[in-house]
């Protein structure tokens, strides 16, 4: 497979100089993507190219990924299995047939002589949709083994069904709903692959029936209710996790980044950020704590021998939090950073006061707002003495990592039960008396 999917119009109509802000549901701005234009394809932009480059990118085809029109799932397909075959049938040809990506472990099954089991270690298996493509090797002209598709993403719904297909113009993301006043059109693809003609007012009787295909499609593929949220509100929505939600997390250094997903969730409310560790002498400096990249994220980190907070507002602006204090040296010292939100604006986006603590011992303060979504898609995840990806902040001297020296970080915890900062050290306090 070439691809997953048809071009993606996630850059919407003037292109982004960061996809993290469509993910955080803010609206790009012309006049900051201009200022950036050199910029583009290096280090500083996380890119998306307009959706007009999109539909450009699908020709023939139209529209885009997230969209039922072939400009949204068509893709190449390319087979070269020379051995599978024994001899040169269809080598260099082109094949015709509809299929889907579901067909391709059907037809690796059906190459290797392997019956799909009906039970894995005692767990009765789902049934494969898919049907094996390896007819079209030596049968070129053959009809299609695949007779009916369904499709259905974000609000977009459709169905192709022995050469007729049936799509509707919902737009994706839009949260308007409204399912049953949808549009459908109608397209014989067999004849019109680019989906030219729509063929809905003179074959009212044929789109019906693949209406009424698609619904008894749906049940049985469980594609109820049908969901066109905005993205920001899909990806923040909680999913089943390996653990689950605590009020607190420890991290340790020396281990790999945890994904975001897995990590400590800090949007759209109160959290602190503790770090104890032991510091012999001055001049300890690097990273205790960071998340995300310079297109989002927030670190604690030590320089100057002051202590230092940044968090980084979907790369639009760096809110840093400056100690005004060297920092002390000793053993089981606790350095922390401490937001209490006071408010949301607009909606989704916390507004409050972050504070930097020697101990009990308030050392900075100022007021930040932190984004609704999340931090990146994929990658850059939290990391405790080190910022293992992109730089969070162009405040490190050197960049990422920037890892801390001159000191021994033991753990870092993330609260997330709103509790006063006061009485989490004190608590915290007790805990290293006790051990």
């Amino acid at each position: 497979m070439v691809s997953d999917n048809g071009a993606s119009g996630e850059g919407g109509p003037d292109g982004s100089i960061n996809e993290m802000l469509f993910a955080n549901g803010i609206p790009d701005d012309m006049q900051t993507n201009l200022a950036m234009i050199d910029e583009l394809g290096g280090t500083r932009t996380y890119n998306h190219y307009p959706n007009g480059w999109a539909m450009a990118f699908n020709t023939p085809f139209k529209m885009w990924k997230r969209y039922e029109f072939n400009g949204g799932t068509a893709d190449p397909c390319i087979i070269s299995w020379p051995s599978a075959t024994g001899d040169a049938a269809g080598r260099g040809g082109l094949r015709h047939q509809y299929h889907h990506a579901i067909d391709i472990v059907p037809t690796i099954l059906d190459t290797l002589g392997v019956e799909a089991p009906e039970t894995i270690k005692g767990h009765v298996q789902s049934r494969f949709d898919g049907v094996s493509m390896r007819y079209t090797v030596e049968m070129e002209s053959a009809p299609s083994a695949r007779k009916t598709q369904f499709y259905s993403m974000l609000g977009s719904r459709g169905i192709w069904h022995d050469g007729w297909k049936a799509v509707t113009t919902h737009p994706t993301l839009s949260g308007w709903s409204h399912f049953n006043d949808d549009t459908w059109e109608l397209y014989h693809t067999d004849t019109d692959r680019a989906e030219l003609r729509d063929l809905g007012a003179e074959h009212p009787d044929k789109l019906r029936e693949l209406v009424n295909l698609w619904y008894a499609q749906a049940g049985e593929n469980d594609a109820f209710p049908l969901d066109d949220r905005s993205a920001l509100e899909i990806i923040t929505t909680p999913r089943p996790q390996l653990a689950a939600p605590q009020n607190r997390y420890a991290y340790f250094p020396d281990t790999a980044e945890v994904p975001e997903q897995q990590a400590v969730n800090v949007r759209n409310r109160s959290y602190t950020i503790g770090a104890l560790v032991d510091i012999p002498a001055p001049g300890a400096e690097g990273v205790l704590f960071a998340h995300g990249s310079r297109f989002g994220g927030h670190a604690l980190y030590v320089k100057d021998n002051r202590l230092h907070y940044v968090y980084n507002f979907v790369g639009l602006v760096e809110q840093k939090i400056d100690g005004t204090e060297d920092l002390p040296v000793g053993e089981n010292l606790i350095l922390s950073a401490s937001f209490d939100k006071d408010g949301e604006d607009p909606p989704g986006v916390s507004t409050g006061v972050l504070s930097l603590y020697h101990g009990d011992n308030k050392v900075a303060e100022g007021r930040i707002r932190t984004q609704p979504g999340m931090f990146s898609l994929a990658g850059e995840g939290l990391c405790v003495g080190r910022d293992s990806g992109e730089a969070v902040t162009a405040d490190y001297p050197n960049g990422s990592p920037h890892r801390f020296t001159g000191g021994t970080i033991k753990r870092v915890a993330v609260d997330v039960s709103g509790d006063p900062y006061v009485d989490l050290e004190r608590e915290a306090q007790a805990m290293l008396a006790r051990e």
